[in-house]
């Protein structure tokens, strides 16, 4: 692998972004003997962008995990419940058509790519966005990565600097781009600035290829373009993106001549809570919410009428939550009910699967999660331990410095759901209550969900409320490309030597997942997108 530090450099073809879907590109380029310029904006300690500590889970169909655990998928399933998320409109032909590529070809060009590379999957399919009043995954897809996306990230990584051909891959790290050039009219390149040197630098490259994210990381931006659907913009926003996510790219590509398209749409958590140990400010953690616990409004009262839980449809959540007076939440739950149910998403929270030890994981299925639990509320000023009610309540309103909880009111929802539950199973008549049990009926689910378990009960204190704020996650819109990954024009021409993938690219199309997402679709659309195009680079014309 050659490193350099010059001011003007020569590739073939020049990647914005040294993320998973820019470094996929790369592998495929190197296979077809090009060579290649990848610029990215960080460190090399940081080469392989946010999959690195990504979770790493992905929506897969068909695959023989699904089979032998009995789970009866398709790709025309698959996509039914795709457009039925999406909510495509008559202007998304593009990203419709990616979706229904990405359907059938997953299996192939994700999923066994990924074996290939010695990369193995928990034996457990979860099932997230079910649906909770629409629809969503018909059946579990959700696919965890044995090693989370450090450890894939890594494979490739390894991967890239051993590859045969790896002298013909320059990595060049502290390299901001700020604009796409053209020449004539034609993608000549790329340029910016080296951070490092603070000197200005050129690349000359027939061919860019934008793999630089989304807009994330750029909170004023995204609040500038919050849908009005999903309620008001909220005032306080956590950052799970990275500040590099700033939108830039598109804006580059934008000039260059491509379309971005759908920028509205976002994947956005509503169970966010500050990182304790934050690399940036308003670094944020997505909480993955527990089934069994409450989820209460600013005054502390149960939300509803439907009541809110996690897992099912997160953007319901996030719209039901927008539109309220006060925009931040509390999730009220007991000692039980956190170890068995509660997680952080990303692989910093999950070391046992990140390391890959099979007796810690074990051990924590069977026995639940203290340590992290113990880590959080011993770390984070948002998760709340007492003894009882009251005492859970005075510490809520000293976190919020007000007296906006109700002692009162939360301790009648509470013992309103307790109740039903002390009546037994025939009597419940909760919807929290039946989607638990619905919930519980698929075994990936049942063995991190309690079995109907009160909130207030001796044998499972200390009682635990967490505050949670809006966390920015993925942009669903970008880039528009066809389905060669090329970008395109408003009028929907390919734009010579300009290429877009990952989440630049909307996932693939400028919005492959229209407004909403089944959930683990963005890692395996990085890959997706990236093999094609440096497949379609190389001349491929139906990669």
């Amino acid at each position: 692998m050659i490193m350099k530090s010059r001011t003007a450099y020569l590739a073939d073809v020049a990647i914005i972004g040294g993320g998973i879907a820019g470094i996929v590109t790369a592998l495929e380029l190197l296979d077809k003997n090009l060579t290649v310029a990848v610029l990215d904006r960080d460190g090399p300690d940081k080469f392989g962008g946010q999959a690195i500590t990504a979770f790493g889970g992905m929506a897969l169909v068909g695959t023989p995990l699904q089979k032998l655990t009995g789970i009866q998928d398709s790709p025309e399933l698959a996509f039914a419940d795709w457009c039925d998320t999406a909510e495509f409109t008559e202007n998304d032909e593009l990203p419709r058509q990616w979706a229904e590529m990405y359907c059938h070809r997953n299996l192939g060009d994700v999923y066994r790519w990924i074996r290939k590379r010695g990369v193995h999957f928990l034996p457990s399919v979860l099932w997230p966005e079910r649906g909770a009043y629409r629809p969503g995954n018909s059946v579990p897809r959700y696919h965890i990565m044995w090693g989370t996306g450090y450890y894939l990230m890594n494979q490739l990584i390894e991967e890239l600097r051993g590859h045969p051909r790896a002298g013909k891959a320059s990595l060049y790290f502290w390299h901001r781009v700020t604009s796409i050039d053209r020449s004539r009219g034609v993608i000549a390149g790329c340029s910016g600035l080296d951070i490092a040197s603070g000197k200005e630098f050129t690349v000359k490259a027939g061919v860019v290829v934008v793999a630089s994210g989304g807009i994330g990381g750029n909170v004023k931006r995204v609040k500038r373009i919050w849908p009005p659907e999903l309620g008001r913009a909220p005032a306080e926003l956590l950052i799970g993106s990275h500040p590099f996510c700033d939108g830039s790219s598109y804006d580059m590509a934008a000039r260059a001549g491509g379309t971005v398209t759908n920028i509205s749409s976002m994947w956005n958590y509503p169970e966010g809570v500050p990182h304790p140990s934050p690399q940036y400010p308003m670094q944020g953690l997505r909480v993955l919410a527990p089934k069994s616990a409450l989820w209460m409004d600013y005054t502390g009262r149960r939300i509803g009428p439907e009541p809110l839980i996690g897992y099912f449809d997160t953007p319901h959540v996030a719209k039901i939550i927008c539109n309220m007076k006060k925009q931040h939440t509390w999730h009220i739950m007991n000692w039980k009910i956190a170890v068995k149910e509660l997680a952080l998403s990303g692989a910093e929270h999950n070391e046992m699967i990140r390391d890959r030890k099979i007796f810690g994981l074990a051990k924590t299925v069977l026995r639940g999660n203290g340590p992290l639990v113990e880590r959080m509320i011993r770390e984070s000023e948002d998760f709340i331990a007492a003894d009882s009610l009251p005492e859970l309540v005075e510490k809520m309103n000293a976190l919020a410095g007000n007296r906006d909880v109700s002692l009162a009111a939360m301790e009648r929802d509470i013992r309103r759901y307790d109740d039903q539950i002390e009546r037994g199973v025939a009597f419940h008549n909760d919807d929290q209550l039946r989607r638990i049990a619905h919930a519980r009926n698929w075994k990936g689910d049942k063995m991190r969900t309690c079995k109907f378990q009160k909130i207030i009960d001796a044998r499972a204190m200390p009682l635990i409320a967490i505050r949670y704020r809006m966390l920015t996650r993925k942009s669903l819109g970008g880039i528009q490309t066809d389905l060669q990954s090329r970008a395109v024009d408003k009028k929907g021409n390919p734009v010579t030597g300009l290429y877009a993938v990952g989440e630049a690219a909307g996932f693939g199309g400028g919005g492959i997942n229209g407004k909403s997402s089944l959930e683990g679709t963005f890692i395996s659309c990085c890959i997706l997108t990236g093999r094609i195009a440096g497949r379609s680079i190389a001349g491929e014309s139906n990669p």
